[in-house]
């Protein structure tokens, strides 16, 4: 009789996805755990998969004239309570400085001192910081539309974690922009929806499927919310990017206002959107097998402009 080969991942994808995923990731020496809870260390070889999707998706940003700015990583506590439901939306994840140095109790043991005037906010994400710079460079129509993007880390505290799906601190993008009017807003947050979709499906060769979340599933403060969704081998969808038209919401709690082209004061309308290190983790899923990692880099060739 012959013998039955044996995977060279164990468990199998049938036996068990969850741990046959973290499997793979081991094999491809791509990440591990960190000594921080729900962080991971991504080692080169995962590295260098993120600065691929990193330095290709960054060309594709900038032939829609996105340019990439940088902000600060904490938050004044007081610019999330600005916009209500956005505060509500990410409260329970949010991690909050508090001190600003460390001393030497009795014991000898490090403890927190010197307590802020002010909490301050790990980004969980950055409309409310982005928002009060657009409002000081805001003043004409002239001085519309804002495009920018910032590649960089955010935090939120999550109870299950899973590496490069879900952690408590990941790599993303997020592009923020005001505009003059609803309808190039709602262009814009199409447009970026657009450029994700073909992105991931000619980059990653993943199909996606794209529309609009339900009312609780939106971004805490958009008027819509609008996805790619991509679906795994366990049958399972996997949101793969979002972009948000936001309205008039954050502008009017960041006083984003301008002069119109009639001398009339008004509120501007504005986007965000991002992807993150979960299309590392969608790509192992899609393409992997029980013989370790397999992904599309056969895809090179370059996507149309948008």
């Amino acid at each position: 009789m012959g013998t039955k080969n044996k995977a060279a991942i164990t468990p199998t994808r049938e036996q068990d996805y969850a741990q046959w995923y973290q499997e793979v990731i081991k094999a491809a020496d791509m990440a591990e755990n960190s000594p921080v809870r729900g962080c991971m260390v991504m080692k080169p070889w995962g590295y260098a998969i993120w600065e691929n999707i990193m330095n290709q998706m960054d060309a594709e940003f900038k032939k829609t004239g996105v340019k990439n700015a940088y902000f600060p990583l904490f938050i004044p506590l007081s610019y999330l309570e600005k916009e209500a439901e956005h505060v509500d939306g990410f409260a329970k994840e949010c991690a909050v400085v508090t001190h600003h140095k460390l001393e030497k109790d009795k014991d000898g043991k490090l403890v927190p001192a010197g307590e802020l005037a002010e909490p301050l906010i790990v980004r969980p994400t950055s409309e409310t910081i982005i928002g009060e710079s657009m409002s000081r460079w805001t003043s004409s129509y002239r001085d519309l539309p804002i495009l920018l993007n910032q590649w960089a880390n955010v935090v939120r505290w999550e109870m299950r974690t899973r590496m490069f799906l879900r952690t408590s601190e990941f790599l993303w993008q997020e592009g923020h922009t005001a505009h003059a009017t609803q309808e190039e807003a709602v262009q814009r947050t199409r447009q970026m929806l657009d450029l994700y979709a073909q992105f991931v499906e000619e980059r990653l060769a993943i199909p996606v499927i794209k529309g609009s979340k339900t009312i609780s599933e939106r971004f805490p403060g958009a008027e819509d919310t609008t996805c790619i969704e991509a679906m795994m081998q366990d049958r399972r969808a996997l949101q793969a990017g979002t972009s948000h038209f936001l309205g008039q919401n954050f502008a009017k709690g960041s006083n984003i206002r301008f002069q119109n082209e009639d001398g009339q004061e008004q509120y501007a309308w504005t986007t965000s959107w991002g992807t993150s290190t979960r299309m590392i983790g969608g790509m192992i899923m899609v393409h992997s097998d029980d013989d370790g990692l397999t992904g599309p880099w056969h895809f090179k060739r370059p996507i149309p402009s948008l």
